[in-house]
């Protein structure tokens, strides 16, 4: 492997998903590392980009017979399309290619959206694509560790120890903070601050431009725009869609289709109320986080001078927030568990910021954007286990901090350094 290349976990997946499916699908937003990882971290199979318009336009034309030439090509190795959603007649082509040839492995797909959308195409390809997520690079992948396995730890039976947990590394606020507005784009992140803060809002323009018409005919950018540059001022907020349609300008069931089309762009998650069941002690407004960081940071002019003490101290919260959702996003498809994400408030304002279920457990995860932690810290996810909707269930709680040392603080309750993420190593 090229030296300069870091390494992507969902490598892993994906060569495994080639033994086990005729089609692999992989998806995420734009400049996230898809093409690095299927033309240069794979190693094998025949390349083609649908950027390349001629290429393109020769498969629309003749879908069938240009797929079956590129795939007698590339042999026994995989077909590779980059940018696989520029094309409208791709989908049903493979269909029937793969209908014919049950060899697993034949096609790798990438994209910003997926090309199955259709219900018919769908339902007839079951069983016959894996579709992997790709998201901007964890710190974990940055610093060459492996994925962060804390869900799966606090996921085991019986009491936990904290001594269980990797030793994380000692980082200071100001690096902290400095990875939340770097972000996790491979090529931006690395960027001197103006340049990298251009880049990122560059980068919205162009999935506006671009990324969106090949979803939607679109009539009002701007509009979109604009909604894009709220979502980042209410990264870690619960859903207003009335309240987004006012403040940009538009109808309500405009502001929805734009939210769906940004979600299947994976640019924004809309993270789903947990509830009890127990009939009007829950709200059910999902949660909003954008996909990365330093994203937010770029559209809301956020520099290291943003966080200095006596500033706004909700912003590095919400940041904070949005952040360790997107780390542990990155790492739900390396746990040994399936485990799902949501939020949780009561009417009475208690809150956990992300509740995450496998089975008969709930593990709770508060932030704290301090480099200290006290027992009041945890008075939700306490009131959750002990007298709240969590009595049922195994819970765990955990608080986020900015400091450098693993605490416990009772039974099954942990405050974790944000380091912890990447202290894994590779297994």
């Amino acid at each position: 492997m090229d030296g300069s290349l870091l390494p992507r976990h969902l490598k892993a997946e994906l060569n495994d998903a080639l033994q086990s499916a005729r089609v692999v699908n992989i998806v995420g937003p734009r400049q996230s590392g898809k093409t690095t990882l299927v033309r240069d971290l794979l190693h094998v199979g025949k390349f083609i980009t649908f950027d390349d318009e001629n290429v393109l336009a020769a498969l629309e034309d003749d879908p069938i017979g240009q797929l079956n030439a590129l795939v007698n090509d590339a042999g026994d190795a995989p077909l590779i399309i980059d940018e696989a959603q520029r094309s409208k007649r791709l989908a049903l082509a493979i269909k029937k290619i793969v209908d014919e040839r049950r060899k697993l492995g034949q096609f790798v797909l990438t994209g910003s959206s997926n090309v199955f959308t259709t219900a018919h195409v769908a339902d007839s390809l079951a069983g016959r694509v894996q579709t992997l997520t790709m998201l901007p690079m964890s710190v974990a992948e940055m610093r060459r560790k492996g994925p962060a396995r804390i869900l799966d730890w606090a996921g085991q039976s019986g009491e936990m120890a904290i001594s269980t947990l990797p030793s994380p590394e000692a980082w200071s606020r100001d690096e902290y903070i400095q990875a939340m507005l770097a972000g996790g784009y491979p090529e931006m992140r690395v960027l001197e601050e103006r340049r990298r803060q251009r880049r990122y809002r560059d980068y919205v323009d162009t999935i506006v431009e671009r990324d969106v018409a090949d979803l939607l005919k679109i009539r009002k950018s701007d509009a979109l725009r604009r909604l894009i540059d709220q979502l980042a001022v209410r990264t870690g907020n619960e859903l207003n869609v009335q309240g987004l349609a006012g403040t940009i300008g538009v109808q309500r069931p405009t502001v929805e289709t734009y939210l769906d089309v940004l979600t299947k762009l994976s640019l924004l998650w809309r993270l789903p109320a947990w509830t009890s069941g127990e009939a009007g002690r829950d709200i059910r407004q999902p949660k909003l986080h954008l996909v990365d960081t330093g994203i937010v940071a770029a559209l809301r002019n956020m520099t290291p001078a943003t966080f200095l003490p006596g500033a706004n101290p909700t912003a590095l919260g919400a940041i904070l927030e949005t952040f360790v959702h997107a780390e542990l996003s990155k790492c739900l498809p390396y746990q040994d568990n399936h485990w799902r994400l949501y939020h949780w408030r009561d009417q009475r304002g208690r809150e956990i910021d992300i509740l995450a279920e496998s089975g008969r457990t709930l593990v709770g995860f508060e932030m704290k954007a301090s480099a200290t932690v006290n027992s009041d810290d945890f008075k939700h996810l306490r009131w959750f286990r002990d007298e709240g909707p969590g009595t049922t269930w195994d819970v765990v709680g955990a608080v986020i901090y900015l400091g450098d040392r693993p605490l416990s603080f009772g039974s099954k309750m942990f405050a974790l350094p944000l380091s912890s993420f990447w202290a894994f190593s590779e297994a």
